[in-house]
């Protein structure tokens, strides 16, 4: 038994003060607010604590890509597809040893930014060597070393486009039939435990077929598991959707599958205003990647229709060009003013953005992640992040305006500490394991280059 007791703490009602937290076995046994500290607090006391944030999409391996593709090529004009093809040459380079080196670096980012969890959406199956097993075991003993929970998504990639092609080259390191999907899930589903789980997913609609994502769809059905896609990122991608099917993405999606609340549909950034009302009906998630959309110059999503249509949420860090849960509900926000050319717009259950925005976005996350509701109560995991209330970054601030400074502010973030399933992963703001993971992804970014 661990006890924990924070001068202030956001439970699922809101701020409480002094709140003596007892953990047992990685979860909360008992919630004490109003509190009086005792000798026996002293070990344990901390100041501001908050939920940790589930990062609801990520692709590990581009952390060692971060950086290197802003250079505009010698043919022009750089878009997401010519972007793609660089990712593909360090997707074809990458083993499982130094995926489990570079996943170990961007988890334990995560982890000091505030993010407890995370969604590994994974399509590099098979190892250049040819175990396909190795590359999902390289991100099991990575999320180990850093001390996150990881949610597995293994994806399912069989062609290059709608017009049913066959996968290019660069891709098929990716390929998969679906029976052979579906083996390496359950050998997946065997190996998991601990702080690993295991849901599943199918890469977009141009990668799967409609017969490939229904079997796909009610294997997820019948084992009740969170359900990843990709889905209208690109405006090329919705056109070329519609000239194969006569539908738009969502729209075909939601004619075609049972679509509820294990779903989470990845960007969405191109719907209608009829995709964004039946998808918000649906329960589904979307998960959006600010920093990753604007870096490819995607588009931005018609987030205030959808959320005053009921829809749900949550936040990624996808390429990890940024690695910062408050950095993506900053540019979520910043991006429908730019379109609005208005202020505080998704402000709908809560005067205070910040509130709204993180609220969201934990509840979102651990929705997307099969993860419970994410917030702080009793019988829920002991995954949080403390703060320091005496940062700049918080100075002055009161109970309805932290959450504010935490995400608009924009300084250097005020974590302190970040435990996940009980344990302390990180202390006075660094990874307990931060200096030997950043020689080793020194020498592993190196070798690739």
């Amino acid at each position: 038994m661990t006890t924990v007791f924070a001068r202030k703490a956001l439970l699922a009602k809101g701020w409480a003060a002094n709140v003596r937290m007892r953990i047992d076995a990685g979860r909360i046994a008992a919630i004490e607010p109003g509190a009086v500290a005792t000798a026996a607090d002293a070990s344990q006391r901390v100041d501001l604590v908050i939920p940790g944030i589930c990062n609801a999409h990520s692709h590990a391996f581009q952390r060692a890509l971060a950086g290197r593709t802003e250079q505009r090529p010698p043919a022009g004009e750089d878009n997401f597809w010519s972007w793609r093809t660089r990712m593909y040459a360090l997707a074809n380079r990458v083993s499982a040893q130094q995926l489990t080196v570079i996943a170990t670096q961007a988890y334990s980012e995560m982890l000091m930014a505030g993010y407890t969890a995370v969604a590994e959406f994974h399509y590099l199956h098979d190892e250049p060597a040819g175990n396909g097993d190795a590359m999902f075991l390289a991100l099991r003993a990575a999320a180990m070393n850093a001390g996150i929970r990881l949610v597995y998504v293994p994806v399912l990639y069989q062609r290059a486009g709608f017009a049913a092609q066959q996968a290019h080259a660069r891709q098929k390191r990716f390929v998969m039939s679906t029976a052979a999907f579906l083996d390496h899930h359950a050998r997946c589903m065997a190996k998991a435990g601990g702080l690993t789980t295991v849901a599943i997913g199918a890469h977009s609609l141009r990668a799967v077929s409609a017969a490939s994502l229904a079997a796909v769809a009610d294997y997820a059905r019948q084992q009740d598991l969170p359900m990843h896609l990709h889905i209208a990122e690109q405006s090329a991608e919705v056109e070329q959707c519609v000239q194969a099917t006569g539908q738009r993405p969502v729209q075909w999606l939601l004619n075609h599958v049972e679509v509820d609340a294990r779903w989470c549909l990845v960007h969405a950034t191109h719907i209608d205003a009829g995709e964004s009302a039946t998808l918000a009906e649906s329960a589904a998630v979307v998960c959006l990647c600010p920093s990753t959309e604007a870096n490819l110059g995607d588009g931005i999503f018609p987030l205030r229709d959808f959320l005053a249509s009921g829809g749900r949420i949550a936040i990624g860090s996808d390429s990890q060009v940024s690695i910062n849960p408050f950095e993506e509900l900053r540019w979520l926000e910043y991006g429908q003013r730019l379109k609005h050319q208005a202020r505080n717009i998704v402000a709908l259950d809560h005067a205070h953005l910040g509130r709204e925005l993180f609220s969201r976005a934990v509840a979102g996350g651990a929705q997307a992640g099969g993860l419970g509701s994410g917030a702080i109560e009793i019988g829920g995991a002991a995954d949080f992040v403390t703060l320091d209330g005496d940062d700049p970054m918080l100075a002055g601030h009161d109970d309805s305006t932290l959450l504010d400074a935490l995400v608009f502010s924009g300084y250097r973030l005020p974590v302190d500490r970040v435990m996940v399933a009980g344990t302390w992963q990180v202390i006075a703001g660094q990874h307990v394991a931060a200096a030997t993971t950043r020689e080793e992804f020194a020498a592993s970014v190196r070798a690739l280059q």
